[in-house]
């Protein structure tokens, strides 16, 4: 049985800005369950308290023991390395995995200054709070790679289903974004990936998938003959006429008197502006050939209420029973504000 594509929104957020690392803006969602008991989701944030200015996003944590309230942890768990020019600027998108020696392995994408691709890089840990970045890139290409998600395949091999984009004449300096598609790629020591031919998945499907597909996470069948379930973001731009609100954070006055973060109020203002996003599911035999179907999670669109009126993406999944999940994902309001939602399988009525 493929998991279901029904999904109930619990009211509230899970997580929100609440101090000055993630004031500004939290996004990209990771959940993983405790070893000893509850949850720890990783999340992408900025905020007043970088590590130093140019940064533009590091990866923080909070913990919960029903996967409904969480408790932000002190600390950045990942930062970028300026020293490093594919790792220079922010670190996003975490998806986690065991390793075989009991520790965890971080796979997260990484970025520098525009003119470069972003990459996906990894980082080990003995107790997921204190992560090694570990040296080289994992996965690279000429277009750039990005929104990792980590499977355990059956037979001990590990594959990164990852987002990669395609730019026109000029490249990603100079080009124009023509394309976006899921790839993946197979590793049989978490470290050496080999990409898999062919596209996985591509945008531009539909009415409502026009600008781009930033994430894609796979459950496999629990039962051998099952279909595989991939859950993914999708973009649409923003329709003719619609009348786009200003978000406190991109006053003018604010970013010159230094009460809003550059980059994030520029980011936010992006997001509202540029498209629209949700997440669609799609269908495999095999984890490897995919056939779109319908929209997971949407919300009401611009000037709607909600969470997620505007944008539902970069989902985690975790199972909490039989054939039932909880999806974390990024939402954000019809005012521009960034949390971290939440939503649970539920029977058909």
């Amino acid at each position: 049985m493929s998991v279901r594509n029904h999904w109930r929104k619990e009211p509230g957020a899970r997580l929100q800005g609440s101090r000055a690392l993630d004031h500004s803006k939290v996004q990209a969602p990771c959940i993983v369950r405790v070893p000893n008991g509850g949850f720890r989701l990783f999340y992408t944030a900025v905020g007043p308290a970088k590590p130093f200015s140019a940064c533009q996003g590091y990866i923080l944590s909070a913990v919960s023991e029903d996967g409904l309230i969480f408790r932000a942890e002190p600390g950045i768990r990942l930062a970028p390395q300026p020293a490093l020019p594919h790792m220079s600027l922010r670190v996003i998108a975490p998806t986690i995995t065991n390793c075989a020696d009991c520790r965890w392995r971080m796979y997260f994408e990484s970025r520098g200054p525009a003119d470069r691709p972003t990459v996906i890089c990894s980082a080990v840990s003995s107790d997921m709070l204190h992560w090694e970045l570990e040296e080289g890139i994992r996965l690279q290409n000429l277009g750039g790679v990005g929104g990792p998600r980590y499977l355990q395949l059956p037979d001990g091999r590990g594959r990164l289903y990852c987002c990669s984009s395609e730019f026109g004449p000029g490249g990603i300096a100079s080009g124009q974004r023509i394309s976006t598609s899921v790839i993946s790629a197979i590793t049989s020591d978490g470290l050496n990936f080999e990409f898999e031919p062919g596209d996985r998945l591509r945008d531009k499907q539909a009415d409502d998938d026009t600008a781009g597909i930033t994430a894609a996470e796979v459950i496999p069948p629990s039962v051998a003959g099952d279909r595989w379930t991939m859950f993914f973001s999708a973009w649409q731009d923003v329709p003719p006429g619609t009348k786009v609100p200003l978000h406190p954070s991109q006053d003018a006055n604010a970013v010159t008197s230094g009460t809003s973060d550059d980059f994030a109020a520029a980011s936010i203002a992006s997001d509202m502006s540029g498209y629209r996003s949700r997440i669609f599911v799609a269908y495999s035999t095999d984890g490897l050939v995919w056939e779109r179907a319908a929209c997971a999670i949407d919300g009401l669109g611009y000037g709607g209420a909600g969470l997620d009126a505007v944008h539902a993406e970069d989902m985690s999944l975790v199972q909490i029973g039989k054939n039932e999940y909880r999806m974390y994902y990024a939402a954000c309001d019809k005012d521009g504000n960034w949390r971290i939602a939440s939503a649970v399988t539920k029977e058909l009525d």
